[in-house]
């Protein structure tokens, strides 16, 4: 997202538009929907247990946050997403790329620095409501869990069908060849790809 928001504010995005499309996939499927602690969770999955590696993460993320101004918190909840896919994927092909491009930096904002559950109702409806949907409506479609659930699921194991198995995963769609960055890279390295689509769609 930071990279795409540097790309359109460079002379190199004159050449080449960029629409970004979300597609759901979970790394952890069977995560419970009332969710676990996010700090104990990361710890016992990620680190064996360990305080000090847990320690080492946490200060990493936060510097590596401090410069973009994104403030990392480490408590509140892990959980099942497959809701917040639901919503994603049901206002973005409903409203368009921007409203579902709103609903996604909500989303994220809420749950890595304001320490919300990822897909909360309560999450969900202030997301909605920041890209401008009006809340009645986007409570309606909440509220309604099943309503497209199927759908998603099948989206689901269709990104798994392709190979991905991490996240992000993240293709850009060029004229001449497509590229694929899998996992978190840096920004310059996101910001490298956007521009040699562009330069090889001049």
């Amino acid at each position: 997202m930071i990279a795409l928001h540097q790309f359109r504010s460079s002379s190199s995005s004159s050449t080449v538009n960029f629409t970004t499309k979300f597609l759901p996939y979970q790394l952890y499927p069977s995560a419970p929907q009332a969710g676990e602690s996010k700090y104990d969770w990361y710890k016992k999955t990620k680190y064996d247990n360990s305080e000090e590696r847990m320690k080492m993460y946490t200060t990493l993320m936060s510097a590596y946050g401090a410069p973009l101004n994104i403030d990392f918190r480490f408590d509140g909840l892990v959980a099942n997403t497959l809701q917040a896919h639901r919503v994603v994927q049901h206002y973005q092909e409903e409203r368009g790329a921007q409203v579902a491009d709103k609903i996604v930096n909500s989303l994220y904002k809420q749950y890595f620095e304001q320490a919300q559950h990822p897909s909360s109702q309560e999450t969900l409806l202030k997301a909605t409501t920041a890209a401008g949907i009006v809340e009645a409506e986007a409570r309606k479609f909440i509220e309604a869990e099943d309503e497209g659930l199927q759908e998603v699921r099948m989206l689901v194991r269709e990104q798994a069908g392709n190979g991905v198995d991490s996240v992000p995963y993240i293709v850009f769609e060029g004229r001449r060849r497509d590229f694929t960055l899998q996992g978190a890279k840096e920004v310059p390295e996101y910001l490298k790809v956007l521009e040699q689509v562009a330069k090889e769609s001049s």
